[in-house]
């Protein structure tokens, strides 16, 4: 049998015999204590052959074959009371080199995770925070402030033009679905007064509708226009 390989290529004696069973293509379970020993011994002794240095370790698992194979060939006469509960020296190595096989399996699989590891950057956050701006700018020809006044002015007026009975309802508004309407609105009309917006008088409907002009003037999606102060406020679609 030719040997390819080198002793530096496996992990200590328990690697070894699983290469040799793996190559023999048995099952760890069915180890035939003789072969398996003799492939070890012929193993080694290539490697002696080569003037290659040997761990210890590989040698006293050498003996322990060995001594498996002796104890397997030679009769067993012994009525001595004293064997009955002794281990079983082939069941031991199976569970030594089936504890090893699964060391050995997630050790490849730490060692897959540690590569697709090093194929990530990291680095430590930024610091954005001069990068922030509270400032809220709807275009040039009017500010915030003049359409916050503009709604708390429109407020006034549906207060006092409330009417003295009423039916109070419950109704969930969504600031996508108002900034919807109101542009489907503005692509019927080009242009729509500020006040126009908010014909139904609830609180939810005015603040979402108030919230929703804000939106689209920040996404650039209408134009808030005045011509002058205290004018009305025209919404015209950019």
């Amino acid at each position: 049998m030719e040997y390819r390989f080198t002793i530096d290529k496996f992990q200590g004696p328990l690697d070894l015999l699983l290469h040799l069973i793996k190559e023999a293509d048995i099952d760890i379970f069915d180890i035939n204590v003789s072969e398996i020993t003799l492939q070890y011994l012929n193993y080694i002794e290539s490697m002696e052959n080569l003037n290659l240095n040997i761990d210890s370790e590989y040698l006293v698992m050498a003996a322990e074959l060995i001594e498996m194979k002796s104890r397997d060939l030679l009769p067993n006469e012994g009525t001595d009371d004293t064997y009955e509960y002794e281990d079983d020296p082939r069941e031991n190595l199976i569970n030594r080199l089936l504890e090893y096989q699964k060391y050995k399996e997630v050790a490849s699989e730490f060692k897959d995770m540690e590569f697709e590891r090093k194929l990530m950057y990291s680095k430590v956050p930024s610091e954005l925070t001069s990068f922030k701006s509270d400032e809220v700018n709807l275009n040039d020809e009017i500010s915030l402030d003049d359409l916050i006044k503009a709604f708390v002015e429109f407020q006034k007026r549906k207060y006092l033009e409330r009417p003295l009975d009423t039916v109070v309802t419950r109704k969930e508004y969504s600031v996508s679905k108002r900034c919807y309407d109101i542009m489907k609105r503005l692509h019927t009309n080009k242009k729509i007064h500020f006040e126009e917006l908010f014909d139904i008088r609830n609180k939810s409907y005015v603040v979402v509708t108030f919230l929703a002009i804000l939106d689209l003037a920040k996404k650039g999606q209408l134009k808030i226009k005045q011509e002058k102060n205290l004018d009305d406020i025209l919404l015209v679609m950019e």
